[in-house]
């Protein structure tokens, strides 16, 4: 159903594809939008190492929304800052792309811990998180991505 990587000699493990899953700090969601155009969305994320998905968070309405609605199959990509060898200038590059569907979240419960997760991810301190989980409550939507393919390459940026 999916493809072999074409440029298999870049292949990333599942390990190091994970690694990048677990450090990545923003990601673009791609979704089957408007009258069958792409719409890609970059979006920050939760990615849990205990079940293996990938979790989203915003607003309760909007075109994101509307087209997991209508079609649940996505892609996201994440991709890091790179590194660069001794001597060279163009950076290596690594970059994960999944594959799987997206759930909406509809459990207050579950949508408050998602956004907790996510806000610990991105925030420097717990505190500030509680707050503005505080702030935003019953306004924050949440998703839940289930990954069917996963695949990651190291690119050298030359």
């Amino acid at each position: 159903m999916f493809r072999p990587m074409r440029r298999f000699k870049q292949q990333m493990t599942a390990e190091e594809c994970t690694a990048v899953l677990s450090s990545g700090r923003r990601g673009v969601l791609a979704v089957l939008g408007d009258d069958g155009y792409p719409y890609g969305v970059p979006l920050n994320y939760w990615y849990s190492p205990e079940n293996g998905k990938l979790y989203f968070h915003g607003a309760r309405e909007g075109h994101k929304l509307d087209a997991v609605r209508n079609y649940d199959k996505v892609s996201f990509t994440v991709f890091d800052e790179g590194f660069y060898k001794e001597g060279d200038w163009a950076a290596w590059v690594h970059s994960v792309i999944v594959f799987g569907k997206v759930r909406i979240i509809e459990d207050e419960a579950e949508i408050t811990e998602i956004a907790r997760q996510i806000g610990l991810k991105y925030y420097p301190d717990a505190q500030e998180v509680v707050e503005i989980l505080e702030r935003t409550k019953g306004r924050i939507g949440a998703m839940e991505m289930s990954i069917e393919h996963m695949s990651g390459k190291l690119v050298h940026e030359k």
